[in-house]
């Protein structure tokens, strides 16, 4: 690990593994995860935490990654897209999604499905008041709201049924 000028050192928790870096004390978040772990779902859209194209989770919560420095994320759970399923089994959220075809270009698909897991584990149940709510903070500019709504009430059913699934409830 080299120390490069007026860094410190800083551990960071991300999708269940630990990392241990020099950085700036500027050094958002954001630009930690994608140009250090290169980790490519935290997009840069607006740098100013409004569109929602850089939300990661940070201990289940959403957040906006381009505003967090990450000198004071230390000892917390930040989960990315990456983090959340894998190629062959995705996240419940992740296959409502897909099934709803709740994507175009794609640019702001990893903050509104990572919104969309921290509304339903604090909402499991959201109306659709809610789940706009949750969302009007995550710009799409291709216009898939309509897809994006449909996957955000799938995914609380899929989350539902896999919550019943692991109870033994039919």
């Amino acid at each position: 690990m080299v120390n490069p000028p007026e860094s410190s050192p800083c551990s960071l928790l991300v999708n269940g593994q630990q990392h241990d870096l020099f950085l700036s004390g500027e050094a958002s978040l954001m630009h930690v995860l994608r140009n250090d772990l290169a980790l490519n779902s935290p997009k840069y859209g607006c740098g100013l935490g409004q569109c929602g194209a850089c939300t990661v989770l940070i201990d289940g919560v959403a957040a906006r990654a381009c505003v967090v420095p990450a000198q004071e994320v230390q000892g917390r759970a930040i989960t990315t897209l990456e983090g959340l399923g894998s190629r062959t089994q995705l996240h419940p959220v992740q296959q409502a999604f897909v099934d709803e075809q709740a994507a175009q270009c794609g640019y702001c698909l990893s903050g509104m499905i990572l919104m969309t897991v921290s509304l339903l584990a604090h909402t499991p149940e959201p109306s659709e008041i809610e789940i706009r709510n949750a969302l009007a903070g995550n710009f799409c500019r291709c216009g898939t709201h309509v897809e994006i709504l449909s996957a955000v009430k799938r995914a609380a059913l899929l989350m539902q049924k896999a919550k019943e699934h692991a109870h033994g409830t039919p």
